[in-house]
């Protein structure tokens, strides 16, 4: 009876377990138990791949000897693409390959060219062993093909240049899914938007915003904009206007196509600085007065729902440092690093995804910026100083004695500031109503409301600006601070902007995801080494030989009776 019983035990489990392997051809879920979600595709992402019915061949040159951070990259990203593969409707293709393995010093180079013209960039990374610091040529990139059309994908988001490797992967794990699911869109639908920096108002220099572009030039379109000769239908071809520290007024007929933009749908961002005052004027200077920019544009702004003051915002509790001389020792002239609290660090707004998980941004001399009753435009403020600031306004005397100054702290007590906001919505025309500029012969449009656009309003006209090196005149990293060697959320802010203003489908979103990387303690593990060492080599032989002692008494004590 006992037998039979086993019998039909076992054959109710190998049923159940063909019953299981035939539903699973047919049935397709997948589980993730990860805290964090890890490894569950958003909705968007899981449309997109079910929706294409073009193979796609994703080529990953990440693979090799690689430091243990860039492992876990490797692992991350074999691990999501595994599952586009799985929720794909089309055949995807995934190759991890090492480009330079096997090659002499001559070919290395010439693939490495190759790679260039193509958008794969390589990495020389300085990874610290045992014994110092050796250099590693890495290409943590990977290239997305479809139906002839390919599109280069950066892997690594090395976005704070002071970061330790480990902190950089973590961002850039988190951001995978993002990052595969926008290019995927772009080689998919062909999609490269125009990004146009206006150049025709006294506007950064390409110098300034040489990151800026180069930056924005791997996945878009990016030039310069000469809003006195481009016509309606070069601003049709544009996705996006950015206008960035303008210091000359602007015409009637420049800010008519501005409007025109905006009517069409398109979408604006604006870096003003409203009151005209330099750090680099105040040296060598007993001081200098700030004084009020005069541009034209604030009835356009005040149409459209914003306001930028003509102020500067003090935040002596959050804000850059600048170099500033404290004498002369043996012939050299001794700097020092001292707070500025006209150089607030603006932080980002927690609920908006545009600013969401930002890093502070460094601001030099902002100014606050109010929301106007706008009819059809959704107003959301992003970026606001700490509550222990002051408000100047315009003009104002500034020296940079001023950083020896004892300040009263009850006089920076407030709430703090607001310096940029989006606006999102269907903005009223600014020429409704309104004869046309003499030099516009024919109206571009008759509409008195636009298309639904979108625009951000920051009162500050160097937040997009890039230093530039005094040795040999390179730009730095948009963000870096080459005095501190701080790197601030500043490129990263460009990067969503751009990334919010340009995708319809607000991709965006999916840079939110968390992924909680549990590193082990480097110095811990120095210090413990050798007893672990012996604990996991020790231990499994020590339980061995006790199992096989137990055994042996067991059995003698058994079968003795």
């Amino acid at each position: 009876m006992k037998l039979t019983n086993k019998w039909v035990t076992a054959l109710i489990v190998l049923s159940a377990l063909a019953v299981l392997n035939i539903a699973g051809r047919y049935i397709f879920e997948r589980f993730d138990f990860t805290a964090d979600k890890r490894y569950t595709l958003s909705e968007k992402t899981k449309s997109l791949l079910a929706k294409n019915e073009k193979p796609i061949m994703i080529t990953v040159f990440l693979k090799g000897e690689l430091p243990p951070a860039f492992k876990r990259l490797e692992a991350a990203v074999n691990d999501i693409l595994s599952d586009y593969k799985a929720y794909a409707k089309a055949d995807v293709k995934i190759v991890f390959v090492d480009p330079i393995a096997g090659l002499s010093q001559a070919d290395q180079d010439t693939v490495i060219n190759n790679l260039y013209e193509r958008g794969i960039e390589a990495t020389n990374l300085s990874v610290k062993t045992d014994a110092g610091l050796t250099q590693k040529l890495v290409f943590p990139m990977a290239m997305m093909e479809s139906d002839g059309k390919e599109f280069p994908v950066k892997l690594f988001q090395n976005l704070d240049t002071r970061g330790s490797y480990e902190d950089n992967i973590n961002r850039s794990i988190e951001n995978l899914e993002y990052i595969f699911t926008a290019s995927l869109k772009k080689v998919l639908t062909g999609s490269n938007p125009r990004i146009g920096f206006s150049e025709s108002n006294g506007e950064l220099s390409d110098m300034q915003l040489a990151d800026a572009i180069h930056t924005l030039s791997s996945s878009y379109q990016v030039g310069r904009v000469d809003l006195n000769s481009i016509d309606k239908e070069g601003l049709d071809k544009l996705k996006m206007l950015v206008i960035a520290k303008p210091s000359k007024p602007f015409t009637e007929a420049e800010k008519y196509k501005i409007n025109y933009f905006v009517m069409n749908g398109g979408r604006v961002l604006w870096s003003i600085d409203q009151v005209r005052a330099e750090l680099d004027s105040l040296r060598g200077r007993s001081g200098q007065m700030a004084v009020n920019n005069n541009l034209n544009l604030d009835d356009m702004l005040f149409m459209y729902g914003a306001r930028i003051n003509y102020n500067i915002i003090a935040d002596p509790a959050n804000s850059a440092e600048i170099p500033v001389s404290t004498g002369v020792v043996g012939g050299q002239n001794q700097m020092q690093l001292v707070p500025w609290m006209y150089y607030p660090i603006l932080l980002p707004d927690t609920v908006e995804s545009v600013v969401k998980k930002l890093d502070g941004i460094k601001s030099e001399f902002p100014s606050t910026v109010d929301t106007i009753g706008a009819k059809g435009v959704k107003k959301a403020y992003i970026l606001t100083t700490s509550s222990f600031n002051k408000v100047f306004d315009a003009p104002k005397l500034f020296s940079l004695q001023m950083v020896g100054e004892q300040l009263d702290p009850r006089a920076f007590q407030g709430r703090p500031q607001n310096v940029g906001v989006l606006l999102e919505g269907n903005f009223p025309s600014v020429f409704a109503g309104r004869p046309l500029p003499t030099t516009i012969l024919q109206p571009y449009t008759a509409q008195n409301v636009g298309k639904p656009a979108k625009m951000i309003v920051v009162g500050d006209g160097d937040i997009f600006k890039n230093q530039v090196s005094e040795q040999n005149g390179t730009p730095f990293p948009l963000g870096f601070d080459r005095y501190s060697q701080r790197t601030f959320g500043n490129k990263a802010l460009l990067l969503n902007i751009v990334d919010y203003f340009t995708d319809d489908d607000n991709l965006i979103t999916l840079r939110n995801k968390e992924v909680k990387i549990r590193l082990l303690d480097k110095a811990k593990i120095k210090l413990e080494k050798t007893k672990w060492q012996l604990i996991n080599v020790v231990a499994p032989l020590l339980l061995l030989i006790f199992f096989a002692i137990f055994q042996h008494y067991y059995r003698k004590y058994k079968y003795a009776k």
